[in-house]
C-alpha cells in the first residue's frame, strides 16, 4: 500500500451566487415509449439511444415514475449492451444508472457488469435493494473524452438473470467540481455521500444543483446538532447549503468515531472530501485520522466552512474516521458530509481512426451483431463480436472475424482504413456488392470473402500487398479477369471457382 497523496484545504470560495436552473444534460427513461415531463426535467425515450434489448413495464405500483419500466437485454456471457449519447467534448458528466428490478419475490435480480465507455466500472448487484424493496442507483463522474459517450451493461456468468436498466442520466457538472482529479486518466466511482446529523428525506435537486444525491447517515448518534442560521455556500465541489443545517458533533474533549463510508470497500485508491461549518460564532480545532492515520491535524473550523479532500488515499475493508478535538477547543469535534469516490483508473480506448471506420462499416450491414455498440475493443472481454484487437491503452483491430454469421450488406471503402487488419474473414453471409480497394492493409495476410454474393472486378491492386498469402474469393458473382498481379503473386493461395471469370486472352 502507498502513502497517500498531500491533503489540500480548501475555504469557501468567491463565487457569486448563480440563479437556481435545471441541472443541464440528458435524462433517459429506460424501456419508456414516450417522453415524459417529471418535476419540471424532460425524460426521454430510450429508443434514440439503444438499439437492442426488450422494454418492460412493471405490473407492481411504484411511487417514483420513471422506475415503472425498464429494458432488459439477453444473457449472453462476454456480451455488452450500450447506449450511446451525445455529449459535449471535454465536458464532465455525472453520470447515474438505476434500476428497480421487476422480478416476483422469488427471483433472483441478475448480478452484471456496468461499462462506460471502455472502463468496467462496477458490478451491478440489486439484490440486497430488491428485498427491501427499493432502487438501486450507480453514480460516477468522467469526462467526454468524444462527441459521444457509451453505458453498457455487461452480461456474465454471475447469474442466470437478465441484465436490465431502468434509468440512466448524464448531468454536465462545472469545471470546479472534483477538479483535483485528471479525468484524462481516472474516472470516479461513488460509494458513499453523506449528510452526518441529517435525519429529512434524501437531499436531491433543487437542493443540490446538479441533482447528486445526498443520503441522511444511519449507525451513530452522538448529538445533533440544527444549524437554522448557517450560510455557508460554494464551497469546494459545491455541496448544497441543506448539509449544513445539521451537523454530528460531540461534547468538549470527547473524540468521535464513524465507520464510514459504511461496509466494506475493496482495496483501492480513493477520492475522499469532508465537509464542515461551524452553526456559531468562534471556532472548533481538531485532528482526522483515518485508519490510524493521519489525514489532517488541527482542523480550525468556523462558520465559514471548509472542506479536507485527499485525491487518492489508499482504502481496504472496513473504515474508521476519527476525530479528536484539539487542547483548548471551544468545543468538540463536529462534521457535516462527507463523499468517497472509488478512483478508476481508466481503461483506455480504441484507436479513434479505427472506431470510425468500424461505425461506417456496421452502417453497410443490415444486420449487424447485437453488441457491435460501445468501445470495439475494450473492456477486453467485452470486445465486439468477430473483433480481435491488439493490446495496450489505445488498441487496434488487428482481426475481423463474421464467418457463417447470416450477414447481409455490402462492404465499406472504410475496410482501408483500418490499417492494423492481418485477417478479414467474412466468408458464407450474404454480402453483396463490390469488393472495395484494400491496397492500404499493409499487413494483410488473409482475405476469406467465399460463399458470398460479391460482383464486379476482382481489385487488382490486392496483388500490391506484400504480406497477402490467402485470398479467397471462391462462390461469388465476380466478373472480368483474374488479375495478373494476383495470378503470378509468389506464395499466395488464390480461389476463384464458381464464379463468372473470363479467361484470360491468348498469349
Amino acid at each position: 500500500m502507498s502513502l497517500p497523496l498531500p491533503l489540500l484545504l480548501l475555504s469557501l470560495l468567491s463565487i457569486l451566487p448563480q440563479s437556481l436552473s435545471l441541472p443541464k444534460g440528458t435524462l433517459i427513461n429506460c424501456g419508456a415509449p414516450v417522453k415524459s415531463l417529471i418535476d419540471g426535467r424532460e425524460w426521454l425515450p430510450d429508443t434514440g439511444f439503444v438499439s437492442v434489448g426488450t422494454p418492460r413495464n412493471l405490473t407492481a405500483p411504484v411511487l417514483v415514475p420513471v422506475l415503472s419500466t425498464v429494458r432488459t437485454f439477453p444473457n449472453n456471457p462476454h456480451r455488452k449492451y450500450c447506449y450511446t449519447v451525445q455529449v459535449y467534448r471535454n465536458a464532465r458528466y455525472m453520470v447515474r444508472t438505476t434500476y428497480y428490478y421487476y422480478g416476483g419475490p422469488d427471483d433472483t435480480p441478475p448480478v452484471f457488469d456496468l461499462i462506460v465507455d471502455g472502463t468496467l466500472w462496477a458490478v451491478v448487484n440489486t439484490t440486497e435493494d430488491f428485498a427491501k424493496g427499493e432502487s438501486t442507483y450507480y453514480e460516477g463522474v468522467f469526462l467526454a473524452q468524444g462527441k459521444t459517450m457509451s453505458v453498457c451493461l455487461g452480461s456474465n456468468n454471475y447469474t442466470e438473470s437478465d441484465p436490465f436498466i431502468s434509468a440512466l442520466e448524464f448531468v454536465i457538472l462545472e469545471d470546479s467540481l472534483y477538479n483535483s482529479t485528471d479525468f484524462k486518466s481516472y474516472g470516479l466511482g461513488l460509494v458513499a455521500r453523506h449528510g452526518f446529523g441529517y435525519t429529512g428525506p434524501v437531499i436531491r435537486y433543487p437542493d443540490d444543483k446538479f441533482d447528486r444525491v445526498w443520503v441522511p447517515f444511519e449507525g451513530y448518534n452522538p448529538v445533533n446538532v440544527s444549524n437554522t442560521n448557517v450560510s455557508v455556500s460554494d464551497l469546494w465541489n459545491l455541496p448544497p447549503l441543506k448539509v449544513f443545517q445539521s451537523e454530528l458533533t460531540t461534547g468538549q474533549a470527547e473524540t468521535m468515531e464513524l465507520n464510514w463510508p459504511p461496509g466494506s470497500v475493496r482495496e483501492s485508491n480513493y477520492y475522499i472530501a469532508l465537509y464542515f461549518a461551524l452553526g456559531m460564532l468562534g471556532s472548533r480545532v481538531f485532528n482526522i485520522s483515518i485508519n490510524g492515520v493521519p489525514y489532517y491535524e488541527n482542523l480550525d473550523v468556523t462558520s465559514e466552512g471548509l472542506v479536507v479532500y485527499a485525491r487518492k488515499w489508499p482504502l481496504s475493508g472496513v473504515t474508521r474516521i476519527t476525530l479528536t478535538p484539539s487542547a483548548g477547543s471551544s468545543g468538540g469535534a463536529l462534521i457535516n458530509a462527507g463523499e468517497v469516490f472509488d478512483v478508476l483508473p481508466l481503461g483506455g480506448t480504441t484507436l479513434t481512426r479505427d472506431v470510425i471506420a468500424l461505425e461506417s462499416v456496421k452502417q453497410r450491414i443490415q444486420n449487424p451483431p447485437s453488441d457491435w455498440n460501445g468501445d470495439p475493443c475494450l473492456p477486453r472481454q467485452y470486445s465486439w463480436t468477430g473483433i480481435t484487437c491488439s493490446s495496450g491503452p489505445r488498441p487496434r483491430v488487428v482481426t475481423l472475424n463474421l464467418t457463417s454469421m447470416g450477414l447481409s450488406g455490402s462492404l465499406s471503402p472504410s475496410f482501408a482504413n483500418m490499417t492494423a487488419l492481418s485477417n478479414i474473414w467474412l466468408g458464407k453471409n450474404n454480402f453483396s456488392g463490390p469488393i472495395p480497394d484494400l491496397s492500404s492493409l499493409k499487413r494483410l495476410e488473409k482475405l476469406h470473402l467465399e460463399d458470398n454474393h460479391f460482383s464486379g472486378d476482382i481489385p487488382s491492386s490486392l496483388g500490391n500487398i506484400d504480406s497477402l498469402h490467402e485470398l479467397f474469393l471462391q462462390n461469388n458473382n465476380l466478373t472480368g479477369q483474374v488479375p495478373t498481379s494476383l495470378t503470378g503473386k509468389s506464395g499466395l493461395d488464390l480461389r476463384t471457382s464458381g464464379n463468372s471469370l473470363s479467361a484470360p486472352p491468348p498469349s
